[in-house]
């Protein structure tokens, strides 16, 4: 299976209807948090027609009506509060917007896939917990705004895909010029 996972949107449409437009043939979609205003969560169920898996984030303040416009979408939009775990494509998935209690979940060993964003720092690498490979994946900022700091800075609007039969993920971003482009 095809998973985009992306994060942080930060009420950026633009540059979230480029990547929705771009994963449309991936199996599901995963969200890292920071969606920002409820308007999103209906971009993003309308945008992406397979299953959603949404955690919050802690720019995520209206959560109440976040959920409600969720609602519409019914059993392929998953809301799982601050924390997520499911199996898709033979994997375990664990979802955290944050880095420090991402990484702890990954320690633990029970996951094949933790994801995460917060920090709008792009980053895929193995965890190796006895005899089992870990993956670590933050998307990056859909919203192509990096912190250095404490002052905003221009990158690239960033997401990642993973193919989970062979756990190969790659992180792709977004140009000013709007093309999209595998990153390094």
């Amino acid at each position: 299976m095809n998973i985009a996972i992306l994060s942080d949107i930060h009420d950026h449409i633009w540059n979230l209807d480029k990547v929705l437009e771009h994963c449309a043939s991936a199996d599901a979609l995963i969200c890292c948090g920071d969606l920002c205003s409820p308007f999103i969560i209906k971009r993003l169920g309308d945008g992406f027609e397979k299953e959603i898996h949404l955690v919050f984030g802690n720019n995520d303040a209206d959560l109440f009506r976040i959920t409600r416009l969720a609602h519409p979408f019914g059993d392929r939009l998953h809301l799982y509060g601050e924390m997520g775990t499911f199996e898709i494509g033979g994997r375990s998935f664990a979802l955290n917007h944050f880095p420090q209690i991402s990484e702890a979940m990954a320690a633990s060993g029970q996951y094949d896939v933790v994801c995460y964003g917060h920090n709008h720092i792009r980053d895929i690498r193995k965890m190796v917990i006895g005899q089992q490979d870990i993956l670590l994946i933050n998307p990056g900022p859909v919203m192509g705004v990096k912190f250095e700091k404490g002052r905003p800075t221009p990158t690239e609007a960033s997401f990642a895909l993973l193919e989970t039969e062979n756990m190969h993920a790659q992180l792709w971003g977004c140009l000013p010029d709007q093309t999209l482009q595998p990153l390094s």
